[in-house]
């Protein structure tokens, strides 16, 4: 009987090929990456002796860390011959009683007196190595300010009264997940650096009448360079002062929790600025302390450093690096930026992937595979409502999986595909040309084991260099006709356009939808930061918001369709756990219809075509319509009678499915969400 259960589970799939049956030609490949992962927990846990979450505590040893007896500062640098602190408590001069002492595996400390230093000292490190020395910033440091006049970033001594938090039981509605992506600096109408606390009092109001549970906040750890847009990072633990105190970030969080507002942070894992003298490039003399070697070092398209994963110093940064920013700030979770950068040697540059053997060449990069699979694994033992999203463009198999299935752990990954899609439905074809059943397909093709968050569009189309949908949709009749009463046909057709494309990829969600700020108004600008091209202005790096609150244009139609899809959605109990049926597809007539539990949605994407009594077999029952796309209070024209109960039509063919034709009247360019009425 042994025998036969031994080789019973020898035949025993993995849960990702269960789920996969094409997955099977690649079982070894999966099993050996999950037993990677599996290995590299037992180093580093001692053989389970400690929890992965003990092993990621190092922000609570390295750096920085005032004590009841004094000061105490401790840093990695294996190729150091000589470590000093330098800062205003000593003139930035090396003196014997601020040099470190080495101890074993490269690791330095110091330990000093009360009076050594004070809260607010800016400081770094002079380090001397063999054939040379530099002044450096620490790399555990949590708090890095930049000097106004000399433009210079430094250390800065953080050590205020501890934050008492409000909020200390929240947990984060995903059902489903609604996510207002945005950026601090650049949410304020002003032409400048906005701030925490400006975000926390002028934008989160509106995020919460908007209706969305979520935000995700771009650029947080401290950046040199502004324009970035926060993914060249160059401390890791700082958040950006350029926007307020640590504090004033934490109020953030726990107001945005009062709110019932979830906070997830966007963190760059994939690589690091190249930076010396702000970040860890050639920290100690030694380029490749945290970094690749030779061709590798560098990321060859973003001007970047790329971590070695396989070393278990880096691995034990970046995992406590995810645990800081939950334990200290409380953020909800994190959005991995550039995921697939990660997971290939060629970073996902110039491939096809056009089959699964394309993931399981050898062209892997199996060291970054188990530190993300290690990184979702912990980041759900330190906090297990925790929310991780994959920013990733390949598809990989497996990668929202869970870890016991042979997955990387990750809760969400972008449905990266449908933006692209609709920037080329817009851009290549005629309005006559969209096809109900290829938008259909798009929108909800995705690996049924895994959740994805679906969107239109996101920061990256918002960027100089790309389009946001409506300016592709009305380009420059925008901005000389969304006045009302002064709409054009660019004008009308694009708000028509822009309403029934945000319906149909929000309301197909298997796990959440995204919106990059002010997107969902139709935000008339693009995005560009200060630079030197624009002679450093803040012109295009802010949101106006005065357009969508001013009435007398048409930007708050938009806004407004926005905050009653959103509310409908998040509205709707259970609406994530009902499935998404198509019900009618037919592309002459450019019609589409699907159910969602008792919620009927109904698209005529013709142009000029509007259809009377067009049928659609349904649940018998009379239904009432939640919302239209084509109402006046959209910018719409109210060519319909949303008062009107609709009752299916009684069909004795369909008498044992209990189903029966619902009539509708459908203007052209329009879409109609209706609800099944419960008998009483």
């Amino acid at each position: 009987m042994a025998a036969k259960d031994k080789s019973a589970a020898k035949t025993e799939k993995i849960g990702i090929v269960k789920n996969d049956p094409w997955l099977e030609p690649f079982e070894d490949a999966i099993v050996g990456r999950h037993q990677h992962a599996l290995n590299k927990l037992g180093e580093l846990t001692n053989g389970g002796k400690q929890t992965l979450s003990d092993f990621a505590d190092g922000y609570m040893y390295f750096g920085l860390h005032q004590q009841a007896d004094g000061w105490t500062f401790r840093e990695w640098a294996p190729n150091a011959t000589d470590i000093y602190l330098v800062g205003d408590f000593n003139g930035w001069y090396e003196i014997p009683q601020y040099r470190l002492h080495r101890l074993e595996g490269g690791v330095w400390e110091i330990k000093l007196p009360k009076q050594a230093m004070k809260h607010g000292d800016i400081y770094k490190l002079k380090v001397h190595w063999n054939g040379g020395e530099a002044e450096r910033i620490p790399a555990w440091t949590n708090r890095v300010v930049q000097d106004t006049n000399t433009n210079i970033f430094s250390a800065q001594v953080w050590a205020p009264e501890p934050y008492k938090w409000k909020s200390k039981t929240f947990k984060p509605n995903t059902s489903p997940l609604l996510i207002y992506e945005c950026h601090i600096g650049m949410a304020q109408e002003e032409e400048k650096v906005g701030t925490y606390n400006e975000f926390r009092t002028n934008i989160l109001p509106r995020i919460a009448k908007d209706g969305y549970n979520c935000i995700q906040i771009m650029a947080i750890a401290e950046h040199p360079y502004y324009g970035s847009f926060g993914y060249h990072v160059s401390n890791f633990f700082a958040p950006s002062s350029r926007f307020g105190t640590p504090e004033e970030l934490k109020q953030l969080i726990d107001e945005a929790h009062q709110m019932g507002i979830a906070v997830v942070m966007d963190i760059v894992h994939s690589h690091a600025v190249k930076n010396e003298q702000e970040g860890l490039g050639n920290f100690a003399g030694d380029p490749n302390q945290y970094f690749m070697q030779g061709s590798r070092h560098e990321h060859p398209a973003w001007d970047s450093l790329c971590f070695d994963y396989g070393k278990n110093e880096v691995i034990h940064y970046l995992l406590s690096n995810c645990k800081y920013w939950l334990d200290e700030f409380h953020f909800d979770g994190f959005r991995f930026d550039g995921v697939t950068s990660m997971l290939y040697y060629s970073h996902g540059l110039g491939e096809a992937f056009g089959g699964y053997g394309d993931y399981y060449n050898g062209h892997e990069d199996d060291d970054a595979i188990c530190y993300l699979t290690l990184a979702n694994k912990l980041i759900h033992e330190v906090k297990p409502e925790a929310i991780t999203i994959a920013e990733e463009v390949s598809g990989m198999p497996g990668l929202a999986a869970p870890f016991i299935q042979g997955g990387y752990g990750f809760d969400y990954r972008m449905a990266m595909n449908i933006p692209d899609y609709w920037i080329k439905t817009i851009k290549e074809l005629k309005d006559e040309d969209w096809k109900p059943s290829s938008m259909f397909w798009e929108v909800t093709n995705r690996r049924a084991d895994e959740k994805t968050i679906s969107y239109t569009e996101s920061h990256d189309q918002a960027l100089v260099g790309d389009k946001t949908i409506i300016f592709r949709l009305i380009d420059a009749d925008m901005y000389w006709h969304f006045k009302k009463g002064d709409e054009n046909f660019m004008a009308t057709r694009g708000i028509a356009l822009h309403k029934m494309i945000r319906l149909l990829t929000a309301s197909t969600i298997n796990g959440g939808y995204l919106n990059f700020m002010g997107n969902e108004f139709g935000h008339p600008e693009w995005i560009d930061f200060p630079r030197q091209g624009n002679g450093w202005s803040h012109k295009y790096a802010r949101r106006q918001w005065n357009l969508v609150d001013n009435h007398e244009l048409c930007y708050h139609y938009l806004g407004d369709f926005d905050e009653a899809l959103m509310h409908l959605i998040g509205g709707t109990k259970n609406f994530q756990n009902r499935k998404v049926q198509e019900i009618w597809h037919n592309d002459g007539d450019q019609i589409l219809a699907y159910s969602r539990g008792n919620l009927i949605f109904a698209f005529n994407f013709n142009p000029s075509k509007s259809f009377n009594d067009y049928g659609f077999l349904v649940p018998e029952g009379s239904y009432k319509v939640v919302l239209n796309t084509d109402s006046s209070s959209f910018g719409g024209n109210d060519l319909t009678d949303d008062t009107v109960e609709h009752f299916t039509n009684f069909d004795p063919l369909y008498k044992k499915a209990h189903k029966g034709w619902l009539q509708l009247y459908i203007p052209a360019r329009s879409a109609v969400v209706l609800k099944k009425q419960v008998c009483k």
